[in-house]
């Protein structure tokens, strides 16, 4: 007599490992997107240049606003233009 041999089931796939959110340096806590430190660093770096350029802002956009009107313009819109269009909405 002859034995016939089962036929094994297919091994169920395995599901792609992910990779774990990363840990702060400062509080060790799993950040995800919205990240409370990141958002911090941003805010010390705004405060930062204030503080530093707080007399010189004025003239900034007064530079800027010369410069889109001036010769570099059209260039500075198209740079603005390809920037908005990689940004994530």
């Amino acid at each position: 007599m002859a034995t016939k041999k089962k036929a094994k089931a297919p091994a169920a796939k395995k599901a792609a490992a992910k990779k774990p959110a990363k840990k702060t340096a400062r509080s060790g806590k799993l950040e995800g997107e919205g990240s409370y430190t990141a958002t911090r660093n941003f805010d010390k770096a705004q405060q930062s240049f204030v503080e530093k350029n707080r007399g010189r802002i004025g003239k900034m956009g007064k530079d800027a606003q010369r410069a889109l009107e001036g010769p570099e313009g059209k260039s500075l819109r198209a740079a603005e233009k390809k920037a908005k269009a990689k940004a994530r909405r």
